[in-house]
């Protein structure tokens, strides 16, 4: 897959594009299945895939309240996740104001059809684009005409299905239900984080924990509680090996801390990790946060909160 973020002088001249937009954030089930549409199309046709996405993501930019959305993805998730998918071409537009201003008939002529120069575009039947939302599918049809060019719609079952899986995801992940959303996704769902160095009281009662600074303010975090988890420890060797481990999010009330945290244990392992990047894949939910009687009950507990995580991952 290659990845194009500039528009004016860097863009291939396209074969056949078969071309697709959205924020696809997630990569989740339903955006597999119109990427398995736009890849049954362009080799109809001998073709090329083009999705086309946007950064930042359109509603941050429209929203009057755009530190309130979180996201599925941080862009370089969402194009390692697209690379997988087997697609020929990714294009990042950048997304501001002037963007979002443009009538649109201009978005039709001189962003889609100048810079791609289309055979198909497959869109959602309620797809909208434009100042003000004014553009939609028949007007598309309309420009396919005079242009030459296809339009083809996604089917509306297969577009509700998106929206509602986007949201679920999204509303899962905050309440601990993290068996629905990896079912959405088709994979775990994950993030990572900078390890900083915490009050290293996991190390005194035998469970020292990898403390994360988050450094995307966008990206989604699960609600607190306490999780089963995969690691992936992103040194200089960009190693790919796995650990299992358990994770706490939340403010730690035995000891009275008041500071949301997220901090990891990781079975079987002791190395010096500071100022790496941890991957946490979150597996499974085992139980929310307690607050206990002391650091013995709470061993005690940590103890039973790894054998649990221990069983989920055998799975």
């Amino acid at each position: 897959m290659k990845v194009h973020r500039e528009l004016a002088g860097s863009l291939p001249e396209f074969r056949n594009a078969v071309v697709t937009i959205g924020a696809f954030d997630g990569v989740h089930l339903g955006h597999r299945q119109i990427i398995a549409q736009l890849k049954t199309e362009a080799a109809r046709i001998n073709g090329e895939t083009v999705i086309v996405t946007f950064h930042p993501h359109p509603r941050k930019i429209v929203s009057s309240v755009p530190g309130d959305i979180k996201l599925l993805n941080t862009l370089n998730e969402k194009i390692a996740l697209l690379s997988e998918t087997g697609i020929d071409h990714l294009v990042v537009v950048p997304f501001d104001h002037r963007f979002s201003n443009q009538p649109a008939e201009a978005y039709v002529t001189d962003f889609l059809y100048r810079y791609f120069k289309p055979h198909t575009i497959i869109i959602g039947y309620d797809h909208r684009f434009g100042k003000g939302r004014e553009g939609d599918y028949h007007l598309l049809e309309d420009f396919g005409k005079q242009l030459g060019f296809e339009v083809k719609e996604i089917a509306e079952q297969l577009q509700n299905q998106i929206v509602v899986s986007s949201t679920r995801i999204r509303q899962s992940i905050a309440q601990n239900d993290i068996a629905t959303a990896n079912a959405l996704l088709g994979y775990p769902y994950f993030f990572e984080g900078l390890i900083v160095e915490g009050n290293q009281l996991g190390r005194t009662i035998g469970y020292p924990t990898a403390n994360l600074h988050i450094t995307s303010e966008e990206k989604l975090i699960p609600g607190d509680g306490v999780y089963a988890v995969r690691v992936n420890i992103k040194d200089a060797s960009n190693s790919t090996a796995f650990l299992n481990g358990m994770m706490n999010i939340g403010v730690r009330p035995t000891i009275g801390g008041r500071k949301r945290v997220i901090e990891v244990n990781i079975f079987d392992f002791d190395a010096d990790i500071y100022g790496q990047v941890l991957q946490v894949h979150v597996v499974h939910y085992l139980r929310g946060e307690v607050k206990f009687n002391g650091l013995e009950e709470l061993k005690a507990q940590l103890q039973k909160d790894k054998e649990a995580a221990i069983a989920q991952l055998s799975h």
